[in-house]
């Protein structure tokens, strides 16, 4: 029996875990699990899964949890929420909260010496330079859940430490790759919130949109590869059927393929050497399939430019990338902006940064705040 402790329950990979728990209660169990504020969902997640902890960030709105399983120890605060990222009996702690958040409950997972099944993109984004090192000084477990990190794990026989020549993430290219400039700044939230592979967050939506998410994922697996930047590359895939490949020093290309579905990863996350049924990652060969792969062109996507740039950079330019993207987005889907602003925010904020060397997590939350305000100053000129 596997014991997981499920940060960021509400949230897509969150009630995707979940699914997956309940389908194979002879396999998993969630002992301890936190989120937000979605106190609804949250209240229905603790009835299903009965786990022994369970903790809201938002006090106010634990305050409306009306219903708790026996068995259950019920929180709320972030202090309470942290507390199930080292949770005892937890073999494993599944990160799927949102944003840079997530960061300081992968931090608290690694210090009480839990394996780590990542999905919060900005751990390795934000805080790759102190996360990566602690693992290897504290001789830990990190194991990838994001579709495309976990295709190259794969690839590279679940040896993160693997030798390989090239690292090639696939990107659907999102709804807009053929749009115009001007087609671009009639974009509304609907239409970027549609995309047509897969189905994820709201956040993570509008990110593989712009490409900035895409962005992301070079720096992730920059750090979990520890790879270069120049060996890593990124390309336009629509079907989504190829989640990644590595090229190796013969020139052969291993290829990771399944149908578009998040279960396959968190599956091999948490369960790693064995492989379950899962129905719905299954390809149909008895049936026509065409893949096509293109490059992405630099000017593209300027989310995806801005990204590599502050890669190449380092310091804490990606963390304050990731800040002005939190707040762009945010300022997008409530209709606060163009789509097209996206990008003019990310990059006036990332112009605006003086970068450091990445030193500590408190470091990176000033950052961060620092970040998050200038973004705001730009979204109001925006408006204006």
């Amino acid at each position: 029996m596997i014991k997981i402790s499920l940060i960021g329950s509400t949230g897509s990979i969150g009630r995707q875990t979940i699914s997956l728990v309940l389908s194979r209660p002879d396999k998993f169990k969630i002992v301890a699990m936190a989120a937000g504020s979605s106190f609804r969902l949250f209240e229905e997640q603790m009835g299903a899964v009965k786990p022994q902890y369970a903790a809201l960030a938002d006090s106010f709105a634990a305050k409306k949890i009306a219903d708790v399983p026996a068995g259950t120890k019920f929180f709320g605060g972030e202090d309470a929420a942290l507390a199930a990222a080292s949770f005892e009996s937890a073999d494993i702690v599944l990160v799927a909260a949102g944003g840079f958040a997530g960061l300081k409950y992968s931090l608290e997972a690694i210090g009480a010496g839990k394996r780590l099944a990542l999905a919060n993109k900005e751990t390795l984004v934000c805080g790759g330079d102190i996360v990566m090192p602690l693992i290897a000084r504290r001789g830990g477990d990190i194991r990838p859940v994001d579709s495309e990190h976990s295709a190259i794990w794969q690839c590279l026989g679940f040896n993160l430490k693997a030798p390989f020549s090239r690292l090639i993430i696939t990107a659907s290219g999102g709804p807009f790759k053929n749009f115009s400039a001007e087609q671009l700044k009639g974009v509304t939230p609907a239409m970027a919130l549609a995309h047509p592979t897969w189905s994820m967050g709201a956040k993570i939506t509008i990110d593989s949109a712009t490409m900035l998410n895409k962005g992301f994922e070079i720096i992730e697996a920059h750090h979990l590869f520890g790879a270069d930047y120049n060996k890593i590359s990124a390309v336009i895939h629509p079907q989504s059927i190829v989640h990644s490949m590595v090229e190796f020093a013969d020139g052969a290309v291993l290829a990771q393929l399944s149908r578009p579905t998040m279960k396959l990863p968190i599956q091999l996350a948490l369960e790693y050497p064995e492989r379950i049924e899962l129905e719905e990652s299954r390809l149909s060969f008895g049936d026509a399939l065409s893949l096509e792969f293109s490059p992405v062109s630099e000017g593209m996507f300027p989310c995806f430019d801005t990204a590599l740039a502050c890669a190449r950079a380092g310091g804490t330019y990606p963390c304050a990338l990731n800040a002005a993207g939190e707040e762009a987005v945010r300022a997008f889907l409530a209709e606060k902006i163009k789509f097209t602003d996206i990008a003019r925010v990310i990059g006036g904020v990332t112009e605006h940064t003086v970068s450091e060397e990445v030193q500590s997590y408190a470091q990176l939350c000033e950052t961060d705040a620092r970040a998050r305000a200038y973004a705001q100053k730009l979204i109001l000129g925006c408006g204006r």
